[in-house]
């Protein structure tokens, strides 16, 4: 028997279920680790991308651009990666989507020694941003390979928790060594940290998922056929379906809110890009408290009080930023939005991974995904034109007296009687 062999053999056969505490958990802290480095990877490339475009042409405008690109990849991936995912061994899927972003990232500070050559960051970040969307829903669905049900909302928030700090650090960092050796430099961190990070999923071990919905004659079914199929899962699980369409009008209402809060510190209260910072590390600290605060709620209150809370309160802080004027107010009402965004985010994300059925996991999530964020960036388009000609106090209060309206709407659909899912099998969720 091969290694290979033998290490899918003892995954096969260890049980669903680990009492340990997570911390002890071997595999569960090495895929902890590599999650975290993967999203320390992506949040330097956030910050040294436009800083090399910035310092090689002086254009906002080709940083936009580029921007947009690279969006426009993630949300092409999306549509087709749970099919990929599912259809592939995911510990190698994990492995090579960070290999292949270590590679194309190292060719930047290559390249760069030659002088800047700015066509390949307009390959290099669609690339890379389509590959980066492979390895998330990839991660979505491997989460369960490695806790037990039980121990889910508790592992999505402290892995939610570390990429939150990580998307902090990441552009601090990021920030340093290109002050110090400039952003070709610190894309070569970016692209040694994946690295790292495949290095570690090489060591973990995924319990063997169980066979997936081929026909017994083996033939599989076609791409647009497992596109259908995670929504039509969807579709037919009622908690799941309550929710995609209420988080499709979350998302519309709330991608914007950066981009508000911004404008609502620059424009209205006159404070500098310093200030900016500092308000929006605040509020990746209130992404880390939610993160970490979600299981502890949502084992006390069941997912519907603990999603439907979490969605008000986000409206509740929504509609008074743009009232505040001082800048502990606006970094408190940052904080607490997106603590419960978090919250509300880690409960959504965890419920799917509780009742899809595993082979039906990626496909699922990519559909979830797609669906919830399909009509985002018009929102985020639409809040910032009417903050922008009507100011930031009326757009914050119809935004987030549109969220309180979203969580009022949700006690009338399945969501206010969902529980704890006791059975990852099952469609009652009681």
């Amino acid at each position: 028997m091969t290694h290979e062999a033998r290490d899918a053999d003892r995954a096969a056969r260890r049980p669903a279920k680990d009492p340990r505490p997570l911390w002890r958990q071997r595999d569960f802290g090495v895929f902890w680790a590599a999650q975290t480095l993967s999203v320390l990877g992506d949040s330097f490339a956030l910050i040294a991308l436009p800083l090399l475009v910035l310092e090689a042409t002086g254009s906002i405008a080709r940083m936009g651009l580029l921007t947009a690109v690279g969006g426009a990849a993630a949300v092409l991936a999306a549509v087709f990666a749970g099919a990929v995912v599912d259809r592939v061994d995911r510990r190698k899927l994990l492995i090579g989507c960070d290999l292949v972003r270590m590679g194309v990232y190292g060719l930047v500070p290559v390249v760069w020694l030659f002088g800047p050559q700015i066509w390949l960051l307009y390959v290099v970040l669609p690339l890379c941003e389509a590959v980066g969307m492979l390895f998330a829903v990839g991660y979505v669905t491997v989460v369960r390979s490695l806790v037990g049900t039980e121990q889910l909302t508790e592992a999505n928030g402290r892995l939610n928790a570390t990429a939150a700090a990580a998307g902090v650090l990441g552009p601090l960092c990021a920030g340093v060594v290109a002050a110090w050796s400039g952003p070709a430099t610190a894309i070569g961190v970016d692209a040694a940290s994946f690295g790292v990070s495949a290095a570690c999923v090489a060591f973990v071990r995924f319990r063997s998922r169980p066979a997936d919905d081929a026909p017994a004659t083996g033939k599989r079914p076609g791409l647009w056929q497992d596109l259908r199929t995670g929504v039509v899962f969807l579709y037919g699980h009622p908690v799941l379906r309550s929710l995609t369409v209420l988080l499709c009008g979350f998302s519309f209402l709330t991608l914007g809110l950066n981009d508000l809060v911004i404008y609502h510190l620059k424009h209205d209260l006159g404070r500098d890009d310093g200030t900016v910072g500092t308000v929006m590390a605040v509020g990746a600290l209130g992404t880390i408290t939610g993160a970490l605060l979600v299981a502890r709620a949502r084992r006390l209150l069941g997912f519907g009080p603990t999603w439907t809370g979490s969605v008000a309160v986000c409206g509740l802080a929504f509609a008074g930023l743009g009232r505040v004027s001082e800048v502990p107010a606006v970094a408190l009402l940052s904080a607490a939005f997106l603590a419960c965004v978090g919250m509300a985010g880690t409960c959504s994300m965890s419920l799917r991974q509780e009742v899809t059925p595993e082979h039906l996991l990626g496909r699922v999530t990519s559909a979830f995904w797609t669906l919830q964020y399909s009509v985002a960036p018009i929102g985020a388009a639409v809040l910032t034109w009417a903050a922008e000609h009507h100011g930031t106090t009326p757009v914050a209060l119809a935004a987030g007296a549109g969220c309180v309206l979203i969580a009022t709407v949700a006690l009338l659909t399945p969501i206010r009687g969902a529980g704890r899912v006791r059975n990852p099998s099952s469609t009652d969720i009681g």
